[in-house]
């Protein structure tokens, strides 16, 4: 969760996040790593924020092709978790939706390079080592909804599902 955050102040409220876990047939996911935000130097699925009259699956679609040059299918919301970002007194809930290449061949390109330092396909092994390192030495890694994400969804970890189930293939 990351934690309590005081009282809010005047003004302050939840805003709702859009993870789009973009996935080809290896199992692997669109990844980068966070720049001149909350979350700098965690490894992240592009996304953002939902926008007023906006669907999840609209915005986790225009964030993917805004940030990576992507054209997605968002095919249904996976998990959502409950962020509370202390340090910056900031608080998300994250929609983790499923997504696809509308084109297997493209490849994600660097939009934002004010955001994130590139895009790279990570497959589930490579983030759960992201996240046995993170328990071994206490550094964060992953950005916070993804943290959130493997602890709340265990299951993920466990292996109970293979990426075959998760992502539909």
């Amino acid at each position: 969760m990351g934690g309590i955050l005081p009282a809010p102040a005047p003004g302050q409220v939840v805003r709702v996040g859009v993870a789009a876990m973009i996935s080809n047939r290896d199992g692997s996911f669109v990844m980068g790593v966070r720049k001149g935000a909350h979350g700098v130097g965690h490894w992240q699925f592009p996304g953002g924020h939902l926008e007023v009259g906006e669907t999840p699956q609209q915005c986790a679609e225009r964030e993917a092709l805004e940030e990576t040059g992507l054209s997605i299918r968002a095919d249904e919301i996976l998990a959502v978790t409950n962020d509370i970002f202390v340090d910056s007194g900031k608080h998300y809930i994250t929609l983790f939706m499923k997504c696809r290449r509308l084109d297997d061949d493209q490849e994600p390109q660097l939009l934002e390079p004010q955001k994130c330092e590139g895009w790279h396909w990570k497959s589930w092994d490579d983030i759960m080592e992201l996240k046995k390192e993170e328990d071994v030495d206490g550094k964060a890694r992953l950005f916070l909804p993804i943290r959130n994400l493997l602890r709340e969804y265990s299951y993920l970890i466990e292996g109970k599902y293979s990426n075959a189930v998760v992502l539909g293939y």
